[in-house]
């Protein structure tokens, strides 16, 4: 028993075969952050739709004041689930993380940040800050963008 644990042991001293066993956990876990991931949109489609029912019958007259903000994140929740979905499946396939992805990603994140900021309780540094993180990350992403056109 313990010759045939050994072997095993010593069948990942091999870099190829050690490499081959990583990649093999990467892929399984990626598949089941896939699963996961669907779960999570699913479940965000349902609350946006459930909260767009509840708000259209309760509350027709001051919709658009209230709540619209509300609905923007909802929605921009979705795609940024959608995105990082985008993510997984994209380095399922090919096995990398697409730099390019992650940015645009991050970017509607902040986006997301920015359509539900409530101004009246956030400070000048808060503002400063997301202005620096939309700039790198705009700048990131132009940089990447033609990096990727140099390479095609």
């Amino acid at each position: 028993m313990l010759k045939k644990i050994f072997r095993q042991i010593s069948k990942f001293s091999n870099d190829e075969n050690f490499l081959h066993f990583t990649e093999s956990v990467e892929v399984i876990i990626s598949k089941i952050l896939s699963l996961a991931m669907i779960w999570v949109i699913l479940l965000s489609v349902c609350d946006l739709l459930i909260f767009l029912a509840k708000e259209l019958v309760s509350n027709t007259d001051n919709l658009l004041k209230d709540t619209l903000f509300v609905i923007f994140g909802l929605f921009l929740n979705v795609l940024i689930a959608l995105e990082i979905l985008e993510n997984i499946t994209a380095y399922l396939k090919k096995h990398v993380i697409q730099v390019e992805l992650v940015i645009v990603t991050s970017l509607i994140a902040v986006s997301r940040k920015i359509i539900i900021l409530d101004l009246e309780k956030k400070t000048a540094a808060d503002l400063i800050g997301l202005a620096t993180a939309i700039f790198a990350l705009s700048i990131s992403y132009l940089i990447v963008r033609y990096t990727n056109k140099e390479k095609e």
